[in-house]
């Protein structure tokens, strides 16, 4: 069933409202505009939900993201990070719920891939890494495996 955006805007606040009362760190996400991003401008976004359900969303962030975790937001996901393990996600549009803690068998992977190009494993964390516009970045929740949808 889908629901008025209206609605699931006030479902979000209210989450965020009580994941920040219970002193989680949580990224809120601005809206995003179309799926996927044309020419050269925006980072295209693509997120793998896996075997938590949602299967895979791809949106665009506009302009020039700082990071990738400024592309995933401006995307318009939201973000939590393992407590007490600052920089690593734990949560993407809180799935999983609650956090698993990202053992090694279930977590948030990152991947970068040019468009129709293949995913590369990241080596660098989503918040120091710069993606350039006209670039894809992908997410995946499971034991470090690539999105399961080619890079547009």
């Amino acid at each position: 069933m889908r629901f008025p955006s209206r609605l699931r805007r006030a479902v979000l606040a209210v989450a965020v409202s009580t994941a920040t009362a219970a002193g989680l760190a949580v990224a809120t996400a601005p809206p995003a505009t179309a799926a996927v991003c044309s020419g050269t401008s925006g980072v295209t976004v693509v997120v793998n939900f896996g075997s938590l359900g949602g299967g895979v969303q791809t949106m665009c962030a506009p302009g020039d993201p700082a990071s990738g975790l400024a592309a995933l937001t401006g995307a318009g996901f939201t973000y939590s990070f393992v407590p007490r393990m600052p920089g690593f996600v734990c949560q993407i549009n809180v799935k999983p719920n609650p956090c698993n803690g990202a053992p090694s068998t279930a977590y948030w992977s990152y991947w970068h891939a040019s468009r129709g190009g293949a995913w590369t494993y990241s080596t660098t964390g989503a918040g120091s890494f710069n993606p350039a516009p006209g670039k894809v970045e992908g997410w995946s929740f499971g034991a470090g495996t690539k999105p399961t949808a080619t890079a547009p």
